[in-house]
């Protein structure tokens, strides 16, 4: 039975930083991944956090599921606990989530975030690059998530995590989760056998391969010892220009 990674994250859950946040990762050196965001927003009156990433100055890409009444956007941030210097934090104009998007089976589970203003790329802000429409990748092919999610303590850091995991083949996906997953739309990833994986928290983060953001945090099982799924980016390539065009002001 698998749930949404950011269930239960609210801010008052979010105890001490301690290594090894994330599943089976490590703390990652900081500003070693600029494109990386800090999402806070609020649903039913409760508060929860995401992961998102940069793609153009005043665009985040992240995971429907992380749709807010409210959404804060801190960008250039290692440690969310504290205001660092390189932090900036820009206010959202609209989330916008696929049209399609379906919350019980999470399929075409993506929303780009329009920013008020251009954000200043930086050392510590960058943008991260979408993936080309012919792009393949290929099982055991190894790749990172990054995030500030929990452990399977279910402990929260306060700097960002990182962790490396395999893609895995589609097969385990489809007999994981059985007809909820789509290999059109979906990616299979994960190291179960090393208990390396993204967890409660990270949704909305990117699968990076090869440099490139290939996937978007989106569900798992609930113990983490299963393959995750990620939105698979290169299927919406043509939805997130559509978009980005149609709310370029």
């Amino acid at each position: 039975m698998h749930f949404l990674f950011l269930l239960l994250v609210t801010l008052l859950q979010s105890p001490p930083a301690r290594a090894g946040e994330i599943i089976g990762g490590q703390e990652a050196k900081p500003l070693s991944r600029p494109y990386m965001a800090y999402l806070k927003y609020s649903k039913n009156n409760e508060e929860y956090t995401c992961g998102a990433f940069l793609i153009q100055e005043d665009f985040l890409l992240t995971a429907a599921h992380c749709w807010g009444s409210s959404i804060n956007v801190t960008l250039g941030a290692h440690n969310i606990k504290k205001s660092e210097t390189t932090q900036q934090q820009i206010p959202v104009l609209r989330a916008i989530p696929h049209e399609k998007y379906d919350s019980k089976t999470f399929n075409n589970d993506i929303m780009l975030i329009k920013l008020k203003e251009k954000a200043k790329l930086t050392r510590a802000v960058g943008l991260l690059a979408l993936p080309r429409r012919k792009n393949s990748l290929r099982p055991r092919m190894r790749c990172i998530v990054a995030g500030w999610g929990c452990d399977l303590e279910e402990k929260y850091p306060d700097t960002l995590q990182e962790v490396e995991i395999k893609v895995r083949k589609e097969q385990e996906c489809m007999a994981q989760y059985h007809g909820e997953y789509k290999v059109s739309t979906q990616i299979c990833a994960g190291d179960p056998e090393h208990q390396k994986a993204s967890f409660k928290g990270d949704s909305g983060g990117p699968l990076v391969c090869d440099r490139v953001a290939q996937g978007i945090v989106s569900y798992g099982c609930e113990d983490g010892t299963c393959p995750q799924v990620y939105t698979r980016i290169s299927s919406f390539l043509g939805w997130i220009k559509r978009t980005m065009n149609a709310h370029k002001y």
